[in-house]
């Protein structure tokens, strides 16, 4: 089976995320079949983008073929980044025909926004293809929710009436979201349609790690109780909560630390809570290769994730990556997100509590503290076990290519 995903934000271990399109592809080729990625080359979320001149370019990626779309450079949630993805719709409508005589037996839009969808059914038509459409986030209801969008906003309609294209005429929906298929019924989609598969890990990335930066190492102290977050500091997460539980604690317990790695648009803004605080049990880093990850949590004693509180958005469930990055690594999680699923209840591995409210957080921190290590390992070993057994790409992959026959 030969498969075309185009996705906008399509990375790669070269580039940083987003990493599933590449390794569904990784593990399709094992079991024969081959994976064509679309993807622009400006995006956000990458830690490198391509610089190509051309409008289209070529390029091979351990035996995943790339087509890069030419894009323009923005940042932020504006109209830059607006003005990017026309460019990219552009670019792929100009190549509709050169990917349709590739003859794919399946053409999955997985933008996360739902205009591709346009291009997507125009090249199953042409080739033959089946037509799916790979839901990441519910657009146009996630930028609503989160980014205060009124429905009435043009944007926001296009999306909304792309959507709704997609839904009446898809093949087949694989939705990361657990309990979607609800809302997509409403918009038009038939029942049978919808396949759920999750975000997981790869393990064959896992057994290559790279040695964590001994700049990052050292602002971590060996002799606390380690409460680590590693990831996107975005709008979406509850980082300030964090930080006002730490705040708390620092109070309560002087052996109880927090690490916050990664980067994003809050970064700016949680130094700051962090000075206004006057927090001097807490250190953020900046972000650090995505091969380093893993050494990084396994210096944690726990972990913690958490989210905006958005009920009527994420009542549909969430499959975030760094969950199950946080379970590969073997340690009690705390979940601060209220949605229609709870994976760490699910694999009996931590904690979860009420979003956005750090008087919780502080007594999970706690409690977590005061449990035995033996508590701790058990947590540890049910999370890895949980994640082995259904969060794998190996096993994603296999569910995924039976959902196209």
């Amino acid at each position: 089976m030969h498969i075309l995903i185009i996705n906008h934000y399509a990375g790669s271990p070269y580039h940083g995320m987003e990493y599933r399109p590449y390794y569904l592809a990784k593990e399709w080729e094992k079991l024969g079949h081959t994976t064509t990625i679309v993807a622009a080359t400006q995006s956000h979320i990458r830690t490198k983008n391509p610089h190509n001149k051309l409008k289209v370019t070529d390029e091979n990626i351990n035996g995943i073929k790339y087509v890069w779309v030419k894009t323009r450079d923005y940042s932020g949630n504006g109209i830059g980044r607006v003005l990017n993805m026309l460019d990219f719709l552009k670019g792929v409508r100009a190549i509709i025909s050169v990917l349709a005589n590739e003859k794919p037996d399946a053409v999955i839009a997985s933008s996360t926004y739902p205009l591709d969808n346009y291009l997507a059914w125009k090249i199953a038509k042409k080739s033959g293809a089946k037509y799916v459409y790979e839901v990441h986030d519910l657009w146009p209801l996630s930028p609503m929710e989160i980014g205060g969008y009124s429905k009435f906003h043009p944007f926001i309609i296009a999306m909304q009436w792309a959507e709704d294209f997609a839904y009446a005429r898809v093949d087949k929906v694989i939705s990361i979201l657990p309990h979607a298929e609800e809302y997509m019924i409403k918009h038009g989609l038939k029942s049978e349609k919808f396949v759920h598969i999750p975000n997981g890990v790869s393990v064959d990335e896992f057994s290559d790690m790279e040695q964590l930066d001994e700049k990052i190492k050292s602002q971590i102290p060996h002799d606390k109780f380690i409460v680590g977050y590693t990831g996107t500091f975005g709008p979406a997460n509850s980082l300030d909560t964090l930080l006002e539980a730490a705040a708390i604690i620092q109070e309560r317990n002087d052996d109880i630390f927090f690490v916050l790695i990664g980067g994003g648009s809050e970064m700016e803004n949680l130094i700051k809570i962090r000075k206004k605080l006057a927090l001097a049990n807490t250190v953020i880093l900046d972000k650090i290769p995505k091969r380093q990850v893993q050494n990084a949590l396994s210096l944690f004693t726990i972990s913690i994730i958490a989210w905006k509180n958005k009920p009527s958005l994420y009542h549909f469930g969430v499959s975030p990556n760094k969950i199950f990055e946080y379970m590969y690594a073997g340690k009690p999680i705390i979940q601060a997100i209220q949605a229609g699923n709870d994976l760490v209840h699910d694999a009996a591995c931590g904690l979860t509590i009420t979003p956005q409210n750090p008087w919780a957080m502080a007594d999970a921190i706690v409690e977590l503290y005061n449990m035995s290590k033996e508590k701790h390992e058990e947590m540890g070993r049910n999370a890895k076990q949980y994640v082995l057994k259904n969060h794998t790409y190996e096993y994603l992959s296999i569910k995924f290519i039976d959902s196209l026959r």
